[in-house]
């Protein structure tokens, strides 16, 4: 039985002749040495929070924060046909976000997020010792909070003063909004590869569905992508983009999100990850999106510098009077015509040159290009050697393009095309039968508006052969006079005037005065 009582107590601290039980253990070098130096370090850590907290953003601007948003642009029947964005960026609220994907960033990022106060202390010790004697880019302990400090409120600077700074703010974070805030905020403006902000825009670059439709391993690699996209890129670093998801599925097997059983499914699952594509106008109505653009940045601007209701982040809906049946007929039409009209000119030569060693696919894909008429594609020449040559598409997938398919003179030579052509070309090809033959886009450009003379809506235009070839707008862009193309206008304006097709014109010499300081102005023939 043990006396608690506090004289017993004492007594128990205390050795014969009344000296502290602790004194001995004080009068240690090496304790004095311990309780000095967390002294000092409590001290100068106070000293450095006081000196950087001066002068830092509110964390109270987060509570009404609006990222850039696309402007939104639809046809006069309300058909989606295209956005305007410098960041991919869709909004969801916290709540929308599948709690399982939530679950992998946690995993994946920061797996005490919902315990700590802004800062894993622990995280920060076991970075420093990580990074004692350490070359290259050194190992972080950032929290989730500290990530919306950075990517909101500072900079991607790399140096102590900024992480001391998003420290502070991510400990005022903390004390302003909600676990459920912070975490809306990062997953809406974390940046993840293919130009996407936010995990829903990432959801739809890399899987071509929304966040509520993807399944654990696609959740898994979403999660790895918020350090390095590049990285892990699916197309160009495939196995160590499933090493990273492998990590992420099994520590949210270790925390309890899922079972071994989904653990050893998912990671038995290929990425499957859809192509990376290059936003571009659609074909079908490019030149008039582009004059759209071109109005709309004169009338609102075209950063977020120039108001709130810039065309990049103000986030308009804009509904145009586009008609898309009537465009896809005046582009077919326009496209006809040159085709018809540049028939037996012979091969204009390549579209440009694209190394064609390892990794072609990529550096064809950078270009942009494409073709939007008769199934004519864009290939690459890979190898030429007897009577054919290899060709490469921007899909990976290669074919054969044989000489008897490329036998159009090039222009202005006596030569084939198939003699012209080299590795390295891009050309445009069109499927015939088990192999492709050669096609060549017209040399000559036109333009072409469809509008309504009774209000002035204009239903379709066409400034040349394909918008994401020849960006030139010939329908607004060429001024070029219009010559006997006037002549239905005039006739039309002339009957409708009462005249008829016998009414006597004079030809010949006049003269019309015009005002006192500009005399007269005489019109004649320019020849007889």
């Amino acid at each position: 039985m043990v006396d608690a009582s506090p004289s017993k107590v004492r007594f128990r601290l205390r050795r014969d002749g009344g000296e502290s039980f602790l004194a001995p253990w004080l009068a240690r070098w090496w304790v004095k040495a311990l309780i000095g130096i967390f002294g000092l370090a409590l001290i100068a850590w106070l000293l450095i929070w006081f000196l950087f907290a001066r002068g830092l953003p509110s964390v109270d601007n987060l509570r009404t924060y609006e990222p850039p948003l696309p402007t939104n642009l639809r046809a006069a029947d309300g058909t989606p046909i295209y956005s305007f964005a410098r960041e991919r960026r869709v909004q969801l609220r916290y709540d929308e976000y599948p709690k399982l994907l939530v679950d992998a960033f946690i995993s994946a990022e920061d797996r005490t997020f919902f315990s700590h106060g802004g800062v894993d202390y622990p995280g920060i010790i076991r970075a420093m010792v990580t990074n004692i004697g350490r070359s290259g880019r050194p190992v972080g302990a950032s929290t989730i909070t500290q990530q919306v400090a950075k990517n909101l409120l500072l900079t991607n600077e790399l140096s102590y003063a900024r992480k001391v700074k998003e420290a502070i703010l991510a400990y005022r974070i903390e004390g302003a909004l909600t676990k459920q805030q912070i975490m809306e905020l990062y997953l809406n403006q974390i940046f993840l590869g293919r130009n996407a902000y936010g995990v829903q825009a990432a959801s739809r670059a890399y899987f071509d569905k929304d966040v509520d439709q993807l399944s654990l391993p696609e959740m898994a690699y979403l999660a790895i992508l918020p350090k390095a996209p590049s990285n892990y890129d699916p197309e160009r670093h495939g196995d160590r983009a499933i090493e990273r998801r492998r990590y992420v599925l099994r520590e949210m097997q270790r925390n309890g999100y899922i079972t071994a059983a989904q653990y050893a499914a998912a990671d038995a699952t290929p990425i499957g990850a859809v192509k990376r594509t290059q936003p571009r106008y659609d074909s079908n109505g490019g030149y008039f999106i582009e004059e759209v653009r071109r109005e709309l940045i004169e009338k609102f601007g075209e950063s977020a510098q120039d108001g709130p209701h810039s065309i990049y982040a103000g986030g308009l809906w804009v509904r145009t009077s586009l008609d898309p049946r009537l465009q896809d007929l005046a582009q077919k039409a326009l496209q006809d015509g040159l085709v018809r009209y540049d028939r037996g000119r012979g091969w204009h030569g390549p579209l440009g040159s694209v190394d064609p060693s390892e990794g072609w696919v990529g550096r064809l894909a950078a270009l942009n290009l494409g073709v939007d008429y008769d199934d004519w594609r864009i290939a690459l020449v890979l190898d030429k050697a007897g009577g054919a040559a290899t060709i490469g598409f921007q899909d990976g997938t290669t074919g054969t393009l044989p000489a008897s398919g490329a036998q159009m003179p090039r222009s202005g030579t006596t030569t084939s095309a198939f003699q012209a052509m080299k590795p390295g070309d891009v050309i445009v090809v069109k499927a015939d039968g088990g192999a492709w033959s050669l096609r060549t886009i017209p040399a000559i450009s036109g333009g072409m508006v469809v509008e309504d003379p009774h209000n002035g809506r204009l239903y379709a235009m066409q400034g040349g052969f394909d918008a994401r070839l020849h960006s030139f707008n010939n329908a607004t862009q060429a001024m070029r006079q219009p010559g006997s193309t006037i002549k239905p206008f005039v006739y039309a304006a002339a009957l409708d005037n009462g005249m008829t097709p016998a009414s006597i014109i004079v030809d010949g010499p006049f003269c019309i005065y015009q005002s006192a300081a500009l005399g007269q102005k005489c019109f004649r023939n320019f020849g007889n």
